[in-house]
């Protein structure tokens, strides 16, 4: 293979409101962060939980639907790629950020649980989402 391949799956639940804002040349840009937990035991049967945070991004109608449809505690599969981006602040301390670019939202879980959460019915486009509409090239970014 003479390609690589960055691409990442998660399953998890929002751990706050997603946040839109827009790019200087009116591109719509919404970030949110994904809590993935998983358990397992230990030899003597005690249980562990470790939780894992991902920032995700996504961009243009998937930024549009994901700020629209998506709320705090809310299970959602995303799927996208790994991108790290590096800067220095005002006093020059460098930092590090690894975030999600996402190219594929999905809500997941009960359909009743999403219902009580939002004390609303599911939109429509829930049960069975458009590829289209869920899906968004990333071909403008502006860092």
């Amino acid at each position: 293979m003479t390609r690589g391949l960055n691409k990442v799956q998660i399953i998890g639940h929002l751990g706050r409101d997603p946040e839109m804002r827009y790019t200087p040349s009116g591109r719509s840009v919404t970030t949110f962060t994904v809590a993935v937990s998983r358990q397992w035991n230990t030899g003597d049967g005690e249980r562990h939980t470790e939780t894992e945070w991902f920032n995700v991004v996504a961009w243009g109608n998937l930024a549009e639907i994901c700020k629209q449809y998506l709320n705090k505690g809310q299970q959602v599969y995303v799927e996208g790629r790994l991108q790290t981006r590096r800067w220095d602040d005002k006093e020059g301390v460098k930092h590090v950020s690894v975030e999600v670019v996402a190219n594929e939202m999905m809500m997941v879980g009960d359909r009743a649980d999403r219902r009580d959460q939002n004390n609303q019915a599911p939109h429509p486009m829930e049960g069975a989402p458009n590829e289209n509409e869920m899906t968004t090239n990333e071909d403008e970014f502006p860092f």
